[in-house]
């Protein structure tokens, strides 16, 4: 099964940079689908998640904002499929 992931970011965020390092190393024992919005691309997605950068959603939930390890993701992940 392939976990959908959506991962909210912006530019020169280094906490966005640590998500994104996270994500690719679960992706190397998970099948996921991942999608990246630039939060500052639309103010209602500024509104909505501009605060919390980064935001990963999991199958269209919020998962984890700020920060998650490779494992506290692989975790969830395991709970998710």
């Amino acid at each position: 099964m392939t976990a959908a992931l959506t991962l909210y970011t912006r530019k020169d965020c280094c906490l966005c940079d640590e998500m994104k390092a996270a994500v690719a190393a679960a992706a190397q024992k998970f099948l996921l689908a991942l999608e990246e919005i630039d939060v500052d691309s639309s103010a209602e997605l500024a509104a909505r998640y501009g605060a919390e950068v980064p935001v990963l959603l999991i199958n269209g939930r919020k998962a984890f904002k700020y920060r998650v390890t490779e494992k506290e993701l692989e975790r969830r992940l395991r709970a998710e499929m």
